[in-house]
């Protein structure tokens, strides 16, 4: 280790492909607008929160050990100022290092903007060995290496996919708005004289139906207050209920709270704010969500509503690919479960179809809603009249399922396939229980337990499904990513998204199971094919060679709503 080496958050060698740093949302942005692409990392951040949440690694000296700087949560692609210094190496251990010469480092401040302390290299270089303790001891070391690798491969993914951004018309988007909304308002945003002309003239509508003049359709008990007022049992503005109630106000408020939704979620204020440069470049959280989906932490990155998808439209030249896995938490259960005759009914095909072929639900509809139900707990309605013929026809991807529950319901963690679990219920959930088993308990603290019980048990039941599913989509995302920089840089116009990307295709959106890569078209056959590919090494990597397969929906188009259909 140089003696002259800086204190600082990455540790690594120069010439290694894999580093090491405190957190891939602090460092990765600068090398990205330095033009610089980084092959793979390992996110000391992520891998000690899974670590140390982990069932697999409970035993570990990282499992005990008291909070410290790496439990500390890292700005979503936080910017770091420049700075310069020598690197530490890294010795091998999570990741072998070939070549272990020095190399220059990027030391930055001790703390971030936040106030939140930065690791120096000798933490991280420390935080390393913590880790790799933790997997070795653990009870499935294979499962944590790929889970670490995988959720660090994701966050540099994530930050990539920020740096070139979604390619936006905001002309289209303007059009769009306008046709649906009428004409951009010149009022104030915070008043009500900001309503663009068709919701205004609707709000006045509602208004002289329900002869209240000074109403605001956007304040719920403004609302409740006059639908009541006018001998209407509301007990919501939900569109499902205002949909049952008999009332001239009814169809032009449902029309209003459309309007609304699309205004405030995705108007001119967003487009304002978040479209740059012709680019929309959504702030992903990885593992944002205690299961490992992705959050948002601003932009509303996880939802492009079908209205504006025409704004989202490729360079020129250029290509949208856009990849949905299908029936994607249904057939990683089958996995889970080792379930080989519910793998078998969506071999090659539609699964829900090929549970109709199997002779286990009447109707495709059925085969939906009775997955559903078993995912989610469903124990009413449709749902619960169909869950015994497909517990017949699965008993072990049924039975999966139920043990979680059951292990949930006793207030148990339960872990994914790599290795997240659960947490555990706290202390309020321990209080009402403890509340129901006192002698003198009321049918209501007995009530309120059984509740939380089952509550709960539905968390777990689906937490083993839709963690491993996000598991999954994390190795597609990696080996996609992979793949595609594998392509080289390509023949033809050059794109607008900033070096490294612009003559490479890269991803540019991602939501829980669905990708989008901005290619040039002449080689939009050849990255449908290598995501295509991508998705069954994902499946290969978790599962094995069990017979589950996972197909995707994949077209290419100009704009995302072309690629959608």
């Amino acid at each position: 280790m140089p003696s002259d080496a800086a204190p600082g958050g990455v540790v690594g060698p120069e010439q290694a492909s894999r580093w090491a740093w405190d957190g891939t949302s602090r460092w990765y942005p600068r090398l990205l607008t330095d033009g610089v692409r980084v092959e793979r990392c390992l996110d000391l951040r992520l891998a000690h929160r899974l670590l140390r949440g982990s069932a697999y690694a409970d035993a570990s000296r990282l499992a005990r050990a008291p909070t410290g700087a790496f439990d500390e949560a890292a700005s979503p692609l936080e910017p770091t100022p420049a700075a310069s210094g020598r690197a530490q190496p890294v010795a091998a251990t999570l990741f072998d290092v070939d070549d272990d010469g020095p190399g220059e480092g990027l030391p930055g401040p001790p703390v971030d903007a936040g106030g939140v302390a930065r690791p120096g290299a000798a933490a991280c270089v420390d935080e390393v060995a913590l880790l790799d303790e933790a997997i070795a001891g653990s009870t499935h070391p294979g499962r944590l290496r790929l889970l670490v690798a995988a959720e660090s491969a994701g966050a540099l993914a994530a930050a990539e996919m920020h740096h070139a951004g979604v390619p936006w018309d905001t002309a289209e988007h303007d059009r769009v708005l306008t046709d649906l909304l009428g004409a951009r308002s010149a009022g104030p945003r915070s008043t009500p004289e900001a309503r663009p002309e068709r919701m205004a003239a609707l709000a006045a509508q509602v208004r002289a139906e329900l002869d209240a003049p000074t109403l605001n359709p956007d304040s719920l008990p403004d609302v409740l207050r006059a639908l009541r007022r006018a001998g209407l049992p509301a007990t919501s503005t939900r569109s499902w209920e205002l949909r049952g109630l008999d009332h001239p106000a009814i169809e032009p408020l449902l029309a209003y709270k459309k309007l609304s939704r699309l205004h405030s979620a995705n108007g001119w204020a967003w487009l304002d704010r978040w479209v740059v440069d012709g680019r929309f470049r959504p702030e992903y959280v990885v593992g944002g969500v205690v299961t490992g989906r992705w959050g948002s932490s601003g932009g509303g990155a996880l939802q492009l509503p079908r209205q504006i998808r025409s704004a989202v439209r490729a360079d020129e030249g250029w290509s949208l690919v856009v990849a949905d896995a299908a029936q994607l938490e249904p057939r990683v259960l089958a996995g889970l479960a080792r379930d080989e005759r519910m793998a078998a009914a969506g071999n090659g095909r539609d699964l829900y179809q090929g549970m109709v072929d199997a002779r286990v639900v009447d109707e495709r509809a059925q085969a939906k809603v009775g997955m559903l139900g078993a995912l989610y707990g469903g124990t009413t309605g449709a749902s619960a009249a169909v869950l015994p013929r497909i517990a017949r026809a699965f008993p072990q991807a049924l039975g999966h399922v139920e043990a979680a529950a059951r292990a949930g319901e006793r207030g148990e963690v339960v872990t994914t396939l790599l290795g997240r679990s659960s947490p555990r219920p706290g202390a309020a959930w321990a209080q009402v229980q403890a509340d129901a088993l006192d002698p003198d308990a009321s049918r209501n603290a007995e009530s309120r337990a059984r509740a939380q019980t089952r509550a709960w048990g539905r968390f777990t039941r689906n937490f083993v499904v839709q963690g491993t599913a996000a598991e999954w989509a994390l190795c597609w995302i990696a080996e996609v990513r992979r793949r595609l920089w594998r392509l080289g840089e390509l023949d033809g116009p050059p794109g607008r998204a900033p070096e490294p990307f612009a003559r490479r295709p890269h991803l540019v959106y991602f939501l829980h199971d669905e990708l989008v890569v901005h290619t040039p078209t002449a080689w939009a056959r050849v990255v449908e094919a290598e995501v295509r590919a991508a998705a069954a090494e994902a499946g290969r990597l978790l599962f094995g060679g069990f017979p589950v397969d996972f197909p995707l929906s994949v077209a290419a188009g100009r704009t995302y709503a072309d690629a959608k259909g």
